[in-house]
């Protein structure tokens, strides 16, 4: 029995472990997400600058074309770390079945010795009454 209790704690160490994994993941997406975010809003701030003061447009285009630069290596990197989030997804799928298939052992295991401990109990009461009945009966003179 306490092979499977290992086990079993074993497993639910891995599950946590890489749950905290996905949720670093799921972090790192959030932060690049936000990253694109900001990155739009300067982009339309410097549009907006740069049709106020037409000596600024002149440096707008090598500003555009680094930042959309930038921001296709983001989305690049975003989703990079989204196919790692759903893969990180499945391996805790699978991880949990696996938990959950050495628990439903174990308690199957459990209930198999608890029966087992109640059918060797009601066998020592039964032995317990029957020999109250035969001292009963050898007792007693009809």
């Amino acid at each position: 029995m306490k092979s499977l209790d290992t086990i079993i704690r074993l497993h639910k160490w891995q599950l946590d472990e890489r749950r905290k994994a996905l949720g670093e993941l799921q972090a790192l997406s959030e932060q690049l997400g936000a990253e694109i975010v900001r990155l739009d809003g300067d982009l339309a701030r410097e549009k907006a600058i740069a049709a106020e003061t037409p000596a600024s447009s002149i440096d707008l285009a090598g500003y555009l074309k680094a930042m959309l630069t930038r921001r296709a290596h983001l989305q690049v990197s975003q989703k990079h770390v989204d196919k790692q989030i759903a893969a990180a997804q499945d391996e805790i799928a699978n991880a949990f079945a696996e938990l959950k298939r050495f628990e439903l052992a174990k308690a199957d295991r459990d209930r198999r010795a608890l029966l087992k401990q109640r059918k060797i109990e009601m066998a020592r009461f039964d032995e317990i009454a029957l020999e109250g009945f035969r001292r009963r009966k050898s007792a007693d003179p009809a």
